[in-house]
């Protein structure tokens, strides 16, 4: 009874989403956009509560409800900027599930002539043998792109690893996003989103393989022969490097660095039973600022944000029953979300791309946005009544080493 509630006060508050029309006055054919039309509006978006963190500089972030999928808060939530490592997340939504853990791989020379100067490394050696399990936590871990590289090999190479990456995006209704490189590296028309960031995250975190890896502080990397050396997560909310305090609650997800993107952060944590995911992109120079950032977020969220209205939706995939705009809304159980599967190399804007807005009705405005505040203060209610759950000087991401 209780996850047959969940789909249908999901369903409600997405096909509402759907239906909001980008302006007051616009006729009932408005386009919408993904996760609801104040997500595609510049400016801080939040009703219902106060006390935002003031000193929140980042030029893009969001902060949801992982479990709901409902959006606490946002700041330019679709504006499309370099993603840096935190792209490796979509990677691995994309490439994980496709081999066995125990499976072993003599890497060659050519798996890693590929990857970009200037790009973090794990410290893969041609000539050397590795489990599956080992190259994904050379991924999560240390964020190398020597072996995002040796797994897309793997998968039949960098060209395939893309296009799927990019199918995967669109399946997830992840349309700020246009993949160039599976690693997250600098390349000219590599963008997301906060908005889509948090979609890789929601999505990578139901599988269990995903959630260990981005979970796991240090592991032993093979070194050759009988030889390893330990590697530890570059999350500094995770580990408590640089000066930072392990952050309560919190198991990942992925972060990233380029001297383009600046820092990029997807953190994921869970307290008395709920989980919620923040994402941050770019925030003003500061060793420490995109997780004191983040971690100011989640306070937020965990705190004055329990009482917030959701100013729009973390959308289904389509694979998974999401519905997009351009559907009729009794068709899809998941939130709603724009048809356009198209991308483009176009720099970051405080606004939502061209493709992601498709036709969609508003008139159903009124009745859906009733039922699905009526199907949440339900549910709220029967949280109150329950038992809680119980719950680096190294490169960060991609590119130049942070600093």
């Amino acid at each position: 009874m209780r996850d047959s509630s969940r789909l249908t006060r999901r369903a409600a508050l997405g096909l509402t989403a759907a239906a909001l029309p980008l302006s007051a006055a616009a006729p009932a054919s408005a386009a919408t956009v993904i996760g609801g039309e104040r997500l595609a509006r510049g400016g801080i978006q939040v009703q219902g509560t106060t006390g935002l963190p003031k000193k929140i500089t980042a030029h893009a972030w969001l902060i949801a409800d992982c479990d709901s999928g409902e959006v606490l808060a946002s700041y330019n939530a679709h504006r499309r900027l370099a993603p840096a490592s935190t792209l490796k997340m979509l990677f691995a939504d994309t490439v994980l599930k496709k081999f066995e853990r125990t499976e072993r791989y003599r890497v060659k020379d050519s798996d890693i002539s590929d990857v970009p100067a200037g790009s973090s490394l794990v410290g893969i050696k041609p000539g050397l043998t590795y489990t599956v399990e080992q190259l994904w936590q050379g991924v999560f871990l240390r964020s190398g792109n020597d072996a995002v590289h040796v797994l897309s090999h793997m998968n039949g190479g960098i060209a395939k690893t893309v296009a799927e990456m990019r199918a995967k995006a669109a399946d997830l209704q992840a349309l700020d996003t246009h993949v160039v490189s599976p690693d997250g590296f600098d390349h000219k028309g590599q963008l997301s989103s906060a908005y889509d960031l948090t979609l890789f995250a929601r999505h990578g975190l139901k599988d269990d393989d995903f959630r260990g890896y981005c979970s796991t502080r240090t592991a032993n990397f093979p070194a050759g022969g009988k030889k390893t050396f330990q590697i530890q997560n570059t999350d500094r909310l995770l580990t408590g490097a640089w000066g930072l305090d392990v952050y309560k609650g919190l198991f990942g997800v992925k972060n990233g660095y380029t001297s383009h993107a600046g820092n990029t952060f997807t953190g994921g944590a869970t307290r008395d039973g709920r989980t919620l995911l923040v994402t941050v992109m770019h925030p003003a120079l500061g060793t420490n600022a995109v997780y004191e950032q983040t971690a100011a977020l989640l306070d937020w969220g965990f705190g004055k944000g329990s009482s917030a209205q959701p100013v729009g939706v973390l959308v289904d995939p389509l694979s998974e029953g999401g519905a997009s705009a351009s559907a009729s809304p009794s068709k899809g159980k998941g939130a709603a979300g724009a048809a356009g599967t198209g991308t483009a190399a176009g720099s970051g804007s405080s606004g939502p791309s061209p493709w992601r807005l498709a036709e969609g009705g508003a008139g159903t405005l009124a009745l859906l946005g009733a039922g699905a505040w009526a199907l949440r203060r339900r549910r709220r209610a029967a949280a109150a009544a329950a038992v809680p759950e119980p719950g680096d000087t190294p490169a960060d991401s991609a590119g130049t080493p942070a600093g």
